[in-house]
């Protein structure tokens, strides 16, 4: 745990961070908010040189027998919001087991650095554990000539981290412990702590009663029942209301359509989507966002047995659409099929947004870094990629080419859940969108597959799970304008 406060006094001595500026193209160390011996910020600027250009790199000076004890020179590059959470992350993992860290910010630093910095700071040292044995709490204080400037800085880098920490946990949990009945109770108890906040689980068989034909024949192979989770957010005066659907798949086998052991062993993250919308929802409340946010999470496991379905099954999804089922493989759009048509018909939102970790196509077009971003509305899908981008999250816009819709033609049902003719993300978004209705014009899919895994530590991301997107939503949703502003969709 990271414990960090904004003060005009040090914490205790010992371990100093001092930020670098890039001043005039070169790199330099500002005047700060610290009573820095004369000595150390001699020796530290002599290895200004040394230090690399870009934000996030790093150069320690030990300095035993004397106070401060170390001093880490960490690159803010041009003092942006993105350096200095570069800055952050990187002083984060390079006192990884220092209990008590000092960060010595510039004069008169801006809001949005401080936020940037401890975003960076929480983000990095994020690390997942089964052991119910609360870690060692460690203090970072951030030193500033007025604290009172900065606290509602920290306090909403504070809500952002948590729901970062909120979709990582869930999507880093083994399956052995996780199903759809666990992740609602997860949920539950994440939702209690803030008021406002309303959760609503439909079983197996409301969702039988409501016509989820999607999520039921997903979920028809496995002994652990599917859900559909609805989780809400309502502040007085709210003018604009956001759906946000998410693809919870807590174990993907392929069905009978059985994946390869190694495309096997990480489907416990196929429920990422999930886990990012409904913590953006939680981070929405504790924000206190005025914006009215609903998250719908479908949830099933994609088992193999005697009775899971087919390819070659026609699907009945809420509203009405059929799907013929040609891969088994290709689970999560029918649960998200169901959610989309359920939150057009039913909720009316005024923005309608999906995020599912849907395809590997994602990963063979743009990388592991970079989800692809789908939406008919030029605006709306700008919009959203800005605000990613000022999160420190990456979305590119794809096409929805009207002649693949021919595609997805079936002589047995409206749709072929999954047509084996290429392009697999673009088609799987063409599918999607036949469930919006009358909201394509206000519809964003974001396919996240790729960039909601990190096979290693890197700057803000930890090694697993990096619950991409909730920064991103919430960034969008804290500059949302209310309904009757928007323009085409925004």
């Amino acid at each position: 745990m990271l414990a960090i406060r904004v003060a005009a006094e040090p914490g205790a001595p010992g371990a100093v961070v001092l930020p670098v500026l890039i001043v005039d193209g070169e790199p330099g160390l500002p005047p700060i908010a610290y009573d820095l011996p004369d000595e150390a910020r001699a020796e530290a600027a002599e290895l200004l040189g040394d230090l690399d250009g870009e934000a996030g790199a790093t150069r320690l000076l030990r300095r035993p027998l004397r106070e401060p004890g170390q001093l880490l020179l960490s690159h803010a590059g041009s003092g942006d919001e993105a350096g200095w959470r570069a800055a952050g992350a990187a002083a984060s993992r390079a006192f990884a087991d220092e209990m008590s860290i000092t960060v010595a910010m510039p004069l008169d630093v801006s809001v949005d650095a401080v936020r940037g910095l401890a975003e960076g700071l929480w983000l990095a040292a994020y690390r997942f554990s089964l052991s119910d044995e609360p870690a060692p709490e460690r203090a970072v204080t951030v030193v500033v000539e007025q604290p009172e400037r900065y606290a509602d800085a920290l306090a909403a880098a504070r809500a952002v981290a948590d729901a970062t920490r909120l979709a990582r946990d869930l999507t880093n949990t083994p399956s052995s412990l996780k199903n759809p009945a666990w992740f609602a109770e997860q949920v539950s108890a994440a939702a209690e702590g803030h008021a406002g906040l309303t959760l609503s689980v439909r079983e197996p068989e409301q969702l039988a009663a409501e016509g989820f034909g999607g999520i039921l024949a997903v979920g028809a192979g496995s002994a652990s029942p599917p859900r559909l989770l609805e989780l809400s957010w309502r502040p007085a005066g709210a003018r604009t209301h956001v759906v946000l659907v998410g693809k919870g798949i807590t174990f993907d086998t392929g069905g009978i359509s059985i994946k390869p052991v190694d495309a096997m062993k990480l489907m416990r993250k196929d429920m990422g989507g999930a886990a990012s919308v409904v913590a953006a929802t939680v981070g929405a409340a504790a924000l206190d966002l005025p914006v009215r946010v609903t998250a719908l999470a479908p949830l099933a496991e994609n088992l193999l047995s005697g009775s899971a379905f087919r390819p070659g099954d026609v699907v009945r999804h809420y509203g009405g659409l059929t799907s013929e089922t040609t891969n088994s493989d290709a689970e999560g759009r029918l649960v998200l099929a169901d959610a989309l048509a359920y939150a057009v018909e039913r909720l009316a939102p005024d923005l309608l947004v999906d995020f599912a970790t849907l395809t590997g196509a994602n990963a063979v077009a743009l990388g592991k870094r970079t989800a692809a971003l789908y939406s008919e509305n030029d605006d709306l899908a700008a919009v959203f990629i800005g605000a990613a981008e000022e999160a420190g999250e990456r979305a590119w816009r794809m096409p929805l080419p009207s002649d693949y819709v021919e595609y997805l033609g079936s002589e047995v049902a409206d749709l072929f859940s999954a047509p084996d003719r290429g392009a697999g993300s673009v088609v799987a978004a063409l599918y999607l969108r036949e469930f919006v209705g009358d909201r394509r014009d206000r519809w964003v899919h974001l396919d996240m597959s790729a960039p909601s895994w990190s096979e290693s530590a890197d700057g803000v991301l930890p090694k697993g799970a990096t619950g991409w997107g909730v920064r991103a939503l919430l960034r969008w949703l804290a500059a949302l304008p209310p309904s009757d502003a928007l323009d085409g969709g925004q």
